[in-house]
């Protein structure tokens, strides 16, 4: 039996290679990372010896954080005490930056819901406004900016919002392409209602628990219902909404239920996840696993519900 899993679309300058032990290795452009990961109950598939040439090991120091070790003969862009490098997706491009909470900056994962709202921007008219809540790094929002959207990207984190903005200047796009705040999701939500602002589209990646700017407090559990209900009433006769969750202890079938209440709108669930690297390409899984009728592995990485009204879901 397969779950049902969120179609993972190309992504060249990403490889998920291995996973197992409690960790995954990963390719992001010519660096390999080796990361934590709960989720990778599993045995790796590849040799300790590949795992041990990771460009960088993040090492855990704490619940709070770690450090990244620098393998001695890692590439040029894994060392240094400001380390960066870019990535791309279709005509995007990203910046990777290993942080102290072992984020690097990009959500791979994130790709299938990029492809799909790309595929709504032209059922949705000219110039369709799009609205990017918990936005973080924003690739979400400057691929959408790049497929014909009119991007808002709200974070609490002032240097979330300057990555933005880097994000979207090497992605090619004018100064002035996104409309960029720090602001508290809930109550930005609530003033564009005030003012009678619509949204073709809505894109929720809200954490566990968080803080916004002038200290206000977002809790998961008691957050997102009253943020749903304002956020269904910003949306346009012709919409979508997409709801994506990481470490939360709820199924997709209660994201299900959540975004049934939304009117008139169909919904889909499931998982998001980062497939495994197969036989013949660089992550080197050999024929015994082919031979063995093993199909692809794929590693756990979150829950989505998505929503659309009034346009045609191709999925």
């Amino acid at each position: 039996m397969q779950p049902t899993v969120f179609t993972h679309p190309p992504f060249s300058d990403y490889g998920l290679l291995d996973s197992g032990d409690g960790h995954k290795l990963e390719r992001f452009g010519s660096v390999v990372l080796r990361r934590p990961d709960p989720q990778a109950l599993w045995r790796p598939r590849l040799d300790p010896g590949v795992w041990s040439r990771a460009d960088l090991n993040f090492v855990r120091e704490s619940d709070r954080g770690g450090r990244w070790e620098v393998h001695s003969q890692a590439a040029a862009a894994a060392r240094g005490r400001e380390r960066q490098w870019e990535v791309g997706f279709e005509s995007s491009r990203f910046l990777i930056r290993p942080t102290s909470f072992k984020h690097v900056g990009l959500f791979p994962e994130q790709a299938t819901n990029w492809v799909w709202v790309h595929k709504l921007a032209s059922q949705l008219g000219p110039k369709p406004t799009l609205l990017n809540l918990f936005g973080y790094t924003g690739a979400a929002s400057v691929l959408a900016a790049k497929a014909g959207f009119s991007v808002t990207h709200v974070d609490a984190s002032k240097s979330a919002v300057t990555w933005v903005r880097e994000n979207a200047e090497a992605s090619g796009l004018a100064p002035n392409s996104l409309r960029l705040l720090v602001e508290d999701a809930l109550t930005f939500v609530q003033r564009e209602r005030r003012r009678g602002k619509r949204y073709a589209g809505i894109l929720l990646d809200p954490p566990h628990y968080g803080r916004g700017p002038k200290g206000e407090k977002w809790q998961f559990e008691s957050g997102l219902v009253p943020l749903l209900e304002v956020c269904a009433d910003l949306l346009e006769e012709r919409a979508f909404l997409i709801l994506s969750t990481y470490a939360i202890g709820y199924s997709p079938l209660a994201l299900f239920h959540l975004l049934s209440e939304l009117e008139g709108g169909s919904v889909q669930v499931g998982e998001l996840a980062l497939p495994e690297l197969g036989l013949g390409d660089e992550s080197g899984i050999d024929e015994a696993t082919q031979a063995a009728g093993e199909t692809t592995r794929h590693l756990p990485c979150g829950f989505c519900a998505r929503w659309w009204r009034g346009v045609e879901s191709s999925t």
